[in-house]
């Protein structure tokens, strides 16, 4: 199967990628692994423009609807290798299907990092959780911890207070400088929240489900579930052998135009460099990136 241009990627980069692909008549395909991406996740959204409040998910529904009206096939399937030839690149997936294109526009997104201590892979699923937005229903009643002190763990935590009875926040630093300041005054208003500052979680502990937390004071916490929100990682490095260039932290390097540094690969959202990791900026990009993508092909025919 051959395409102008194959988006890997359904997150807000990669759907916006899409809408602008479809406006520059292009042949495109998105391949992803799931909809919506990490930005599905979130249980409320604030700062999009045109919602006072909108949940992530609903957001990239709405997104994704406009990417099928335009008829740019979205594909759920993950990419498992990219291969560059002196003409295009072969991209394959793990139903063993490839796609031919000229163009690539990479925005797989970032995963949810992992606190890696006892119980955390012994409990998942049985307690242990990495999405409040998912999960929170299941804890009406109930007593929750959340791991973290940014913008993530503070909305989580304001979600799961809808449930839970208690909430208690886990933040190993002295107090929260990395959120943004009305999610904090959100928290600190809510009677629910109480915050545990300059501590850690050392021990996932339980039976058959998670029933405590041992953390690196000592102190034992009583719990029905935990929530991991201690930050992400750049997602699906399939790139790299190709030669496109990372940062220190695997985040790719682009230009203003979000070009990589293989011609014919373009980058967008929280995969990139970016230091502003919001839906705002991954949707700008992601425009950013088709129109390059469009203009090079434009001067190669030339």
């Amino acid at each position: 199967m051959n395409y102008d241009l194959i988006i890997i990627g359904g997150g807000p980069a990669g759907y916006t990628a899409a809408v602008y692909a479809a406006r520059y008549k292009m042949n495109a395909i998105v391949l992803c692994a799931e909809d919506g991406g990490l930005a599905a996740t979130a249980h409320d959204v604030w700062n999009f423009p045109s919602y006072k409040s909108i949940s992530g998910f609903e957001l990239m529904q709405k997104m994704k609807e406009q990417v099928e009206n335009l008829k740019i096939p979205i594909v759920n399937e993950t990419v498992t290798g990219i291969k560059k030839t002196d003409s295009h690149f072969i991209v394959s997936t793990d139903r063993t299907v490839e796609y031919h294109t000229k163009k690539i526009i990479i925005a797989t997104g970032t995963k949810r990092k992992k606190l890696n201590v006892p119980g955390e892979e012994e409990f998942y699923g049985k307690g242990v959780s990495y999405c409040a937005t998912c999960d929170a229903a299941f804890y009406k009643n109930k007593k929750v911890a959340v791991v973290g002190g940014s913008n993530s763990s503070l909305t989580s935590a304001l979600l799961l207070a809808e449930f839970a009875d208690e909430v208690c926040i886990i933040y190993r630093q002295d107090k929260f400088f990395r959120a943004d300041p009305a999610w904090v005054e959100a928290v600190e208003k809510n009677k629910k929240i109480k915050c545990m500052f300059q501590d850690n979680v050392k021990e996932i502990r339980g039976k058959k489900f998670v029933e405590s937390l041992l953390l690196e004071s000592g102190k034992t916490l009583a719990v029905d579930g935990i929530f991991i929100e201690i930050g992400s990682e750049p997602s699906n490095l399939i790139f790299k052998h190709l030669g496109v260039k990372t940062d220190e932290k695997s985040y790719i390097i682009t230009d203003p135009d979000q070009k990589t540094s293989v011609k014919g690969i373009f980058a967008a959202g929280d995969i990139t460099n970016n230091k502003l990791k919001q839906i705002i900026t991954a949707a700008a990009q992601g425009a950013v990136a088709a129109y390059s993508a469009y203009m090079e092909a434009v001067s190669e025919k030339k």
